[in-house]
């Protein structure tokens, strides 16, 4: 899927939030040793400069070069791109060998991966049997109810339409995703959000956000422009009722979490 997101990579950069420190330190907690990560669908590597500070080492792949471009250089993450799939050769080269990875973590990203495909490489990378694979995802942000308002109706129908059929798990919450991992302490599927991450957005930043999705690229090059005139006095209408230029826009993240096992 990594066609969807090139065009709009500084979109993506620019528009959307960073996670809250709370979740990685939530998931390294169920981890009994932090050597080695591996971050999937890294993107601009948002997930992997929050694992560099836990995890000695990280190994951040991404099948698109655009967006690893943007990833900014830390000296213990190893951005690598890689195909979209792999063999267990190819897995070894480009990510790390059988057994040694503590924790994979799929950031907004895992709804996209080829899953019984994936699920073999987790289980084969990951240390048995206490490996930990941890997937999160937010879907629209909250603001106030005049502007979600706005925002449901611009989702439900004009963007919609365009979305690849893989977004409805994301939208989902994840609660339908085929997840075949032991529970963690309990814990596996996702709930009432424990964690929840904010970004201050004016309106220009809000629509930022909207055009890093892959369905807004999808409308322009079929060539409708889903902000319309219309559509941005709408928006601009419902941003100024509370007379605040800048917002925080709230993302509650929903997250699926297990272990390895002896798989």
């Amino acid at each position: 899927m990594a066609e969807l997101f090139i065009k709009q990579a500084e979109n993506y950069a620019d528009g959307r939030p960073s996670y809250p420190q709370e979740l990685f330190q939530f998931i390294a907690s169920k981890t009994p040793s932090h050597d080695l990560a591996w971050d999937v669908g890294t993107g601009n590597g948002q997930a992997a400069r929050s694992l560099a500070g836990i995890y000695k080492n990280v190994i951040a792949t991404d099948t698109s070069p655009e967006q690893l471009s943007l990833a900014p250089r830390q000296p213990n993450i190893r951005y690598q791109q890689t195909p979209p799939t792999m063999s267990i050769a190819e897995l070894e080269s480009n990510v790390a060998a059988e057994s040694s990875v503590d924790v994979v973590t799929i950031a907004a990203a895992i709804h996209w991966l080829d899953l019984p495909n994936f699920y073999q490489q987790v289980k084969w990378v990951l240390k048995k049997p206490h490996g930990v694979i941890a997937a999160w995802a937010y879907f629209i942000p909250e603001i106030n109810g005049s502007v979600d308002a706005v925002a449901q109706r611009f989702y439900n129908v004009l963007l919609k339409p365009y979305l690849h059929p893989a977004v409805k798990l994301a939208e989902d919450k994840y609660r339908s995703i085929y997840f075949p991992f032991e529970p963690v302490d309990g814990v596996d599927d996702t709930g009432p959000p424990l964690f929840v991450t904010e970004k201050l957005m004016n309106l220009d930043d809000y629509f930022t956000f909207f055009r890093s999705w892959s369905g807004y690229q999808t409308a322009k090059e079929k060539g409708v422009e889903l902000f319309s005139d219309d559509v941005i006095e709408e928006f601009k209408h419902a941003w100024a009722e509370d007379g605040q230029d800048q917002k925080v826009a709230k993302f509650p993240i929903y997250y699926r979490i297990g272990r390895v096992g002896n798989m």
